[in-house]
């Protein structure tokens, strides 16, 4: 994609130092040394990846190095060499260092690093002023797999999923080719080179309309998802038997407060979407602003391509799309919905694109851009859950995860969860109010029971009412008042027993 590039190398150099310091104030300053020869190393395969290497790609090589680091001083032939001796995308080892260490502490330094690295590749696709398709491939290969290691260490897997031997460059197939399914034709033999693999078995619709009527509330929601696959249906049978199909676009607008089930319902959807033939694949790709927005001109087109292209045979999943026009008439954003809106022309047989967020922010942003406005027709309302509602995804969550509430903290949670929906303000959560609640019942729950001395099974899986909230300041002082005669009776026996020893110790002294 052709994009203008006017930065000089130092000016280049200023933007490494401001993406790798800002990193660093958050991750290890010691890792300046490995950064930037990993740093180099990505350059070198992605401009290896345009075809050449040119005068242009030494001078940003030699601006490839942190604060306090030397200067390299790459050579033309020198660069030309070792470009030719990159190999496919390694991760480092101190990145799955990192990773690990993000799953330990509940830190997010793995994915700033992934960020960081996003940015300078972008900068450096465009040094020659056209990024080519194989240099967006690339970056998109190094944040995929970043990211792979992330998620699966993320969810304390043991790495049977993802090895880092698999990313070693060897003579044994990549780590893509290694990991991509394969078909078996009738006669039991390899399918013919050249033969599409399916990627992952279509999911069964049945089951995902299930899945869909077993969420909590959302009725409405879910009669609209219904009639939508019905009308989707004879549409398909339509088209088998010949018969003419007026147009219609299945681009979706989710409107409604957070935590109101809007992703669960997308994933659902891009299944059930997949499931009937309309899309090839029926994966779900959740992103927001700061996923499709880049910081200079040009740059935010490749973002979203790459967005959007992962996304090509499921859904396109963008929360809180009305931060896409809220930065005024030179915003990024602006190009981001433009290149969505194309997409969503040039890719209309094997593309869904869901945006959402709060309702009256999302009708505003709709009806900013006319290309919005014709292209998304169908708009779902989900509201907020009521008090019965919040209780019932409580108890779901204490099933799933092995806790018993009692007869009393049933009814200590109901009272709870009444009270935190007719007492919401503007911040209400929904269903992630319900998961913090469950959250912190777990740590007063587990607090409790390891103060007990041998705790049996049902102890351990049984809630009190006490778990359920943190006593108030009235109950914690009426509760010290009752405990503070009880210890100081215990000080007090303590205190006696030495005070009676010690007239047999004077009267020894004195024989």
């Amino acid at each position: 994609m052709p994009t203008t590039w006017n930065r000089s190398p130092e000016e280049f150099h200023k933007i490494y130092l401001a993406n790798t310091d800002a990193f660093y104030r958050i991750g290890n300053a010691g890792l300046a040394k490995e950064l930037d020869e990993f740093m180099t190393k990505c350059a070198l395969s992605l401009w290896s990846r345009a075809g050449s290497i040119n005068e242009r790609h030494v001078e940003m090589a030699n601006q490839i190095y942190s604060r306090s680091q030397p200067q390299p001083k790459w050579l033309l032939w020198s660069l030309t060499s070792s470009a030719c001796a990159e190999d496919a995308f390694l991760p480092p080892v101190f990145f799955w260092n990192m990773a690990e260490s993000d799953a330990r502490r509940g830190t997010e330094t793995s994915r700033t690093f992934i960020r960081m690295l996003t940015n300078i590749l972008l900068y450096l696709a465009a040094v020659d002023d056209d990024v080519t398709y194989g240099e967006a491939e690339f970056i998109t290969e190094c944040t995929d797999r970043l990211t792979a290691i992330c998620d699966t260490t993320g969810v304390r897997k043991s790495r049977d999923g993802l090895n880092p031997l698999d990313y070693v460059t060897s003579g044994e197939p990549s780590f893509q080719e290694k990991h991509k399914p394969q078909v078996q034709t009738s006669g039991g033999e390899k399918p013919q080179e050249g033969v599409k693999a399916e990627e992952e078995k279509k999911p069964d619709f049945d089951e995902l309309m299930q899945q869909l009527e077993d969420l909590v509330g959302l009725e409405e929601v879910k009669k609209d998802i219904k009639n939508l696959m019905n009308l989707v249906k004879v549409r398909k049978l339509r088209e088998q038997n010949d018969l003419p199909v007026p147009p219609m676009s299945l681009h979706m607008v989710f409107m409604g407060n957070p935590g109101t089930g809007k992703t669960t319902v997308a994933r659902l959807v891009s299944g059930l979407y997949a499931a009937i033939g309309v899309l090839s694949k029926g994966q779900l790709v959740e992103v927001d602003r700061s996923g499709l927005v880049a910081g200079y001109v040009g740059q935010t087109a490749l973002k979203t391509q790459e967005v959007i292209k992962s996304a090509l045979g499921g859904v396109l999943f963008i929360d809180e799309a009305y931060a896409l026009s809220s930065g005024g008439e030179n915003d990024f954003g602006r190009e981001s919905i433009e290149t969505i809106l194309k997409a969503m022309e040039d890719h209309r047989d094997d593309l869904i694109v869901i945006v959402a967020g709060y309702t009256g922010p999302m009708t505003t942003f709709i009806s900013s851009n006319p290309g919005l406005e014709s292209r998304f027709n169908k708009y779902f309302y989900f509201p907020d859950y009521n008090g019965e509602q919040l209780m019932a995804i409580f108890r779901i969550q204490c099933l799933k995860n092995g806790y018993t509430l009692t007869e009393e903290a049933e009814k200590a949670a109901v009272a709870m969860f009444t009270e935190l929906y007719e007492e919401r303000g503007d911040n209400f959560g929904n269903g992630r109010d319900v998961r913090n609640c469950f959250e912190d019942m777990i740590v007063r729950q587990s607090n409790r029971v390891a103060a007990m001395e041998a705790p049996t099974r049902e102890d351990l899986m049984a809630v009190l009412p006490a778990d359920l909230q943190e006593p108030d300041e009235d109950e914690a002082a009426e509760k010290a008042a009752v405990e503070a005669p009880a210890e100081a009776a215990e000080a007090e026996k303590a205190e006696e027993a030495p005070a009676k020893e010690k007239p047999a110790k004077g009267k020894g002294k004195e024989e």
